[in-house]
């Protein structure tokens, strides 16, 4: 592929430097430096200017070394405490949308949904050296899913390789992270373009560097989730490795970023490959490699000191996904104003819109891209790590009847309203 083969190039012969793959709120940064929460949050999770330059910092202040244990070893640095933080958050839902079976259509209802508690997440953080510093959080409990463990956001970041100012993160992150953040968002509808493009966890290296004015940030991922992986076995019996990846191609992307006057901007490519779409409704993964390809702008400003605004765009060809003859394409976006007031309460919109073009009429989930939905949300912060939430979200698409062989497309809406609590402590 022409597109990956330029960025794989570049990435080799640049010469490119940190690019912190951003994380969400950590109380544990607040307790390790004895500073509130609001020297890094204009309102959690959302980062103020400082927020950001202390990840660009590789999230560490310049007395970090005060924070560790004295043990007399220039060669060792370790916190005075493990690093610990929770998140937890706890909702009640009146919603439109109900659970359909793609083959049956059986349909499963709850127009009133307690999700308590919707997410139970452990973090942890610490710079390790001058230049080293890891990141992770694990999921105890997410969206009803009790009894397993998960692992999402999982990382070492290097500032300055071979003192040279190239800068490295390694591990598991998001994509989408270049962008903007999932992870500190106000509203609790996603960032729903990100998800069904499927630039949202990976496996991967990223590297950036600023020239002036203008940043650049590289990366390699497998390009197949954080969930795959294949036992090694051919060499003999029980051995005890694994492929995490299930191909042998990576996907590359890159993100070229600058002010233009007040106006933050930035423009994305993605090149890769995934597995196509088979099955009932196109449910399950084929053996065919697809080529997959994405091209984004961002952008994002401020209006006075408490409005701001961020937009993103999504052009997505998969080609040969569904049928090998075929590139299908379609629009994903999104655009959102945030509000905070300075004192208890935060206001945010949201707009999700995507078009999924040449998935119409395939009888298959993909259908489902289409959306166009209206979301606002009002926080009150109770303290500043403790928020109470109300949050409504209005679906502009109509109601459909299923039309083909499956139960596919906009078969129920996404009205819904919302209230509980988030925490992180």
């Amino acid at each position: 592929m022409d597109l990956l083969s330029r960025i794989f190039s570049i990435m080799v012969v640049g010469v490119i430097s940190l690019y912190a793959v951003n994380a969400e709120s950590a109380p544990l940064f607040a307790r390790q430096y004895g500073i509130s929460c609001v020297t890094c949050h204009s309102a959690f999770p959302k980062l103020n200017d400082f927020g950001k330059q202390f990840q660009e910092n590789n999230y560490r202040l310049p007395n970090w070394k005060d924070t560790t244990v004295k043990t007399g070893d220039d060669d060792l640095a370790l916190p005075n405490y493990i690093p610990l933080a929770i998140r937890a958050q706890a909702f009640v839902q009146g919603r439109d949308a109900e659970a359909v079976d793609v083959v049956t259509g059986e349909v499963t209802e709850a127009d009133t949904d307690i999700q308590a508690p919707y997410l139970i997440k452990l973090i942890s953080s610490a710079p390790l050296s001058d230049h080293i510093s890891y990141y992770f959080y694990g999921i105890f409990a997410e969206k009803g899913g009790n009894g397993e463990t998960v692992i999402e956001d999982a990382w070492f970041s290097h500032d300055d390789v071979f003192g040279t100012g190239v800068g490295m993160t390694l591990g598991q992150f998001q994509v989408s992270d270049l962008m903007f953040p999932r992870e500190t968002r106000l509203t609790f509808q996603d960032f729903m373009a990100y998800r069904m493009a499927g630039i949202t966890y990976e496996r991967g290296v990223i590297f950036a560097r600023g020239f002036g004015p203008i940043d650049v940030g590289i990366g390699l991922v497998n390009g197949n989730g954080i969930d795959e992986n294949v036992t090694i076995n051919s060499p003999g019996y029980r051995r005890p490795d694994h492929l995490f990846d299930n191909n042998n191609n990576k996907a590359a992307f890159i993100r070229v970023g600058t002010a233009l006057g007040p106006v933050d901007t930035g423009l994305f490519a993605y090149s890769g490959e995934q597995k196509n779409a088979t099955g009932p409704a196109g449910t399950e993964s084929g053996s065919l490699d697809t080529d997959k390809n994405i091209i984004g702008l961002d952008m994002s400003g401020k209006l006075g000191d408490k409005t701001t605004w961020f937009a993103q765009f999504l052009w997505n060809e998969w080609d040969g996904f569904i049928d090998p003859n075929i590139t299908y394409k379609w629009l994903g976006m999104f655009v959102g104003v945030d509000y905070v007031t300075g004192g208890k309460w935060s206001y945010s919109l949201l707009y999700n819109y995507a078009d999924g073009e040449d998935f119409d009429n395939t009888d298959t989930v993909y259908e489902g891209i289409d959306i166009n939905s209206l979301t606002f949300n009002a926080s009150y912060y109770f303290m500043r790590n403790v928020k109470g939430v109300i949050e409504a979200n209005y679906d502009f698409l109509d109601k459909e009847a299923q039309t083909g062989i499956y139960y596919t497309g906009h078969l129920t809406q996404e009205n819904y309203v919302l209230f509980g609590f988030d925490a992180a402590f």
